[in-house]
């Protein structure tokens, strides 16, 4: 599932997201760059993953 995520524009940004991320049961984060994350997990578990996003500060959405 790729994340794009709005508000990420440094180092500091992706080390969160990616620590948020990788809290979220079941899912296994592929990679977190700016502007966009990878993360192998069930399509179950992606509102967990948005809001995970969210509650680190930033404002995701799913791509296609």
């Amino acid at each position: 599932m790729k994340i794009a995520i709005e508000g990420m524009h440094c180092q500091a940004c992706v080390r969160r997201v990616q620590k948020a991320l990788e809290a979220v049961e079941g899912a296994r984060v592929e990679t977190v760059e700016v502007g966009t994350a990878v993360v192998d997990a069930d399509p179950a578990r992606e509102n967990a993953l948005l809001e995970a996003v969210r509650k680190a500060g930033y404002q995701p959405s799913v791509s296609p």
